[in-house]
């Protein structure tokens, strides 16, 4: 018998982490204003030691506070993104990828650029497969969400590239004010992207319930989080034995 495992957790998880990292972004983007305008004054002379200061120190608290969230969100992202991808291979043969991919991808060259995106696309759709097959009522979801998505978290990663490559190397005050306004327009960037973010990952949730609901195959069964813990504990029980 082949189970569904439960996700809802780990949608909600995520959700809560990436409010928190657009939050801290917003902050970051009023940060990242105040050391312009900094800049803009230091240029003509007129800031002291002490402002100077105060402005690094603030800017090194934040992205220390957003590096640590930023990379939670990411985990609890993956999982649940994994989860998903386990389940739905649990009501179909017919998936391009084994479900490892759907956490490897994101770590791949080049493959990151492309592969995340199809199994995410490939969720909406082969669910709503499955779905329409059973109920014959179930709509294929529209997946330009996901294109939009997809395409703010390249632009994204690649803005905070940029941002990142020329913090190590700049000198000048103008070096510095350019890396600033990559930042600022990066963080802008990521205020949809979480918001986009969001609202997938609530759609497809919502598409697992029915998936649960519907108890597709007849032979499929929902594994309370519990139960699933002892299966796992007896599992490895009878290994170390």
């Amino acid at each position: 018998m082949s189970y569904l495992k439960p996700n809802q957790e780990r949608s909600k998880s995520a959700i809560i982490l990436i409010f928190i990292v657009m939050g801290i972004e917003i902050i970051s983007i009023i940060s990242d204003w105040f050391q312009y305008k900094l800049l803009q004054n230091a240029a003509l002379g007129t800031i002291s030691v002490d402002e100077a200061n105060a402005n690094d120190y603030r800017q090194q608290m934040i992205a220390i506070i957003y590096l640590v969230i930023y990379i939670g969100s990411a985990i609890t992202f993956i999982l649940w993104f994994r989860r998903a991808y386990y389940n739905l291979h649990q009501l179909t043969d017919y998936l391009s990828l084994p479900e490892g991919w759907a956490s490897g991808a994101w770590f791949v060259p080049i493959i990151c650029l492309y592969r995340p995106y199809q199994i995410m696309k490939e969720l909406f759709l082969k669910s709503a497969d499955v779905l329409e097959e059973k109920t014959g009522s179930y709509t294929s979801p529209n997946t330009s969400k996901l294109g939009v998505w997809w395409a703010l978290w390249i632009i994204s990663n690649l803005i905070g590239q940029f941002v990142f490559r020329s913090s190590l190397r700049a000198e000048s005050i103008d070096e510095i004010m350019t890396f600033t306004i990559a930042s600022i327009i990066n963080g802008i960037i990521g205020i949809p992207l979480a918001l986009i973010t969001i609202a997938i990952i609530r759609d497809y949730a919502k598409t697992e319930a029915i998936l649960y609901e519907t108890n597709v195959s007849g032979e499929l069964a929902i594994v309370p989080l519990i139960a699933e813990e002892n299966i796992d504990h007896k599992t490895s029980e009878n290994l170390d034995t």
